[in-house]
């Protein structure tokens, strides 16, 4: 589930803490990859890949883009290096988790 939220004023680091989420790292795009576990290990867990956006003058480095889903188990690595992943990037559990982060940041 793809969203935006405007003018934000807190870095990348601040945003991630004030929502719960750690930062694992980030990509060659500039995207910050985070998560926020629901249990002691590592699966089940919320996943964000996180940007500023650059569409127009406008958005002054404000406004940030979130790629949010749900890992339900670790990605399982076939033949050839092709991988299933088990996300849910709809439906009502990632809904409440987006509308959480929106509630939080505005």
């Amino acid at each position: 589930m793809d969203f935006t939220i405007k003018d934000l004023k807190n870095s990348i680091v601040d945003l991630s803490r004030k929502i719960g989420y750690v930062i694992i790292d980030t990509n060659e795009r500039g995207e910050y990859n985070m998560v926020r576990k629901l249990q002691f290990g590592n699966y089940p867990r919320f996943h964000v890949y996180l940007r500023q956006s650059f569409a127009g003058a406008q958005d002054k480095l404000n406004t940030y883009v979130f790629n949010l889903h749900l890992d339900q188990k670790k990605p399982i690595y076939g033949a050839r290096g092709v991988h299933a992943h088990n996300g849910e990037y709809f439906g009502p559990v990632v809904e409440t988790e987006s509308d959480r982060i929106k509630q939080i940041l505005q």
